[in-house]
């Protein structure tokens, strides 16, 4: 979905939720604020580091161990050889996947996907988390373990921009919410009010 008019602001430690329906164009603003998209019209800034959680595996190499993927992964979100060793440990215990770090993940579920995945781009502060329905891959027990990491880095002034269905969720993570329709912002404000105005909606 093509974005049209949209102006978002996300300042330094603040928790922005992007909702809409299927296709509306939320992946679509990820995606350039993460540089993997390019606008036609209009600009994008970003000030700091990003890491992103925007497709289940993206980063990966399938035919890798979940082992050698983490230095992989590690690679292309900044960090070198050495940042990635002394954070090993920490990642293999967050995605709980000891037993299976010398396993081509070829053969994991979409959930140890994701447990790799979050645990690799979480290891550090980046100044901007981007997430996109990657927790909706998990199982609630993990679920809830990612959210707490997410509100640590929170703590830590990482600026989070977060899409789910989950409307709990949403309101759990984020203070702003911005309502995206048809690739148009329809409204930005406090979680509460957008959230309950999206669900008498929809």
């Amino acid at each position: 979905m093509a974005l049209q008019d949209v102006s978002l602001t996300v300042e330094k430690g603040e928790s922005v939720a992007l909702i809409g329906l299927n296709g509306c164009g939320k992946s679509t603003l990820l995606k350039t604020v993460a540089g993997v998209l390019k606008p036609y019209k209009g600009s994008v800034k970003v000030y700091g580091s990003v890491a992103p959680l925007i497709e289940l595996g993206a980063g990966f190499d399938h035919d890798l161990t979940a082992r050698e993927n983490v230095f992989l992964n590690g690679a292309i979100l900044g960090y070198d050889r050495k940042s990635m060793e002394k954070h090993y440990e920490d990642i293999v215990e967050f995605s709980e996947l000891r037993d299976f770090m010398d396993v081509p993940i070829k053969n994991f579920s979409s959930g140890m996907l994701a447990r790799l995945a979050f645990a690799i781009a979480t290891i550090g502060t980046p100044d901007i988390l981007i997430v996109d329905e990657v927790l909706s891959v998990g199982d609630f027990r993990f679920q809830q373990k990612c959210e707490k990491r997410i509100q640590q880095m929170m703590n830590k002034d990482t600026s989070i921009l977060f899409v789910s269905h989950s409307i709990e969720q949403v309101k759990k993570l984020c203070t702003k919410t911005v309502w995206i329709e048809k690739g148009r912002v329809r409204m930005i404000g406090p979680t509460e009010e957008v959230c309950a105005l999206y669900e008498q909606a929809y």
